[in-house]
């Protein structure tokens, strides 16, 4: 009880941490913080909601509950969305790692460690991007967001594809994966694409 507290605690640490560090240029701590906050509360109420009623659902409901309190903070406090939305991608990456991780601890699957792996190489990735992205000729306008928009698009991409590939009688859940990756994935490449042409 205690260590899983502990645990807890030391993610919500890293995660405020990592969120704060993407945005303490440009805003106060309070609006980071508290945006930060708020992006927690959604996700914990959607695992809230998820354990009660779709467990299965554990990661849509954690990712809706939290995308809506980004929303309410960058709407709130007026940050810049695409800044906040980078901030709550590679955050939401770490996030997620630890909470394979323990998974891992629990079960040692080799599905969960393949996960793993697949999302040090997002994190890393988003960083390789992020240090590279002005200077790519073909993204024209250099504007912030490439990095957090392309990682969504690869994550819910592979997630997608991955559903499609384990899919072997019909599912509903599985379904639902296919379809709701593959449309956020299509969504985060097309506002990249627009987003690329603005100057």
């Amino acid at each position: 009880m205690i260590l899983d507290f502990l645990i807890t605690l030391l993610t919500v640490f890293l995660f405020l941490f990592i969120f704060w560090l993407r945005l303490k240029d440009d805003y106060t701590q309070n609006q980071i913080f508290t945006t930060g906050f708020y992006v927690l509360l959604g996700i914990g109420i959607g695992n809230i909601l998820a354990i009660k009623f779709m467990r299965d659902f554990w990661f849509w409901l954690g990712f809706f509950g939290g995308f809506l309190g980004l929303i309410y903070g960058v709407s709130h406090f007026r940050l810049r969305f695409f800044e906040a939305l980078e901030s709550y991608t590679i955050s939401g990456l770490f996030l997620f790692l630890i909470v394979s991780f323990i998974s891992y601890l629990e079960d040692l699957s080799s599905s969960t460690l393949i996960v793993i792996l697949l999302v040090l190489f997002f994190i890393s990735f988003f960083y390789f991007l992020d240090s590279r992205y002005k200077n790519f000729t073909w993204y024209k306008s250099g504007k912030v967001g490439f990095s957090g928009l392309t990682i969504l698009g690869l994550f819910f991409l592979t997630r997608s594809l991955v559903a499609i590939r384990t899919v072997s009688v019909i599912s509903f859940g599985k379904d639902v994966e296919v379809l709701l990756s593959g449309l956020l994935s299509f969504i985060s490449f097309i506002i990249l694409y627009n987003l690329s042409e603005r100057t």
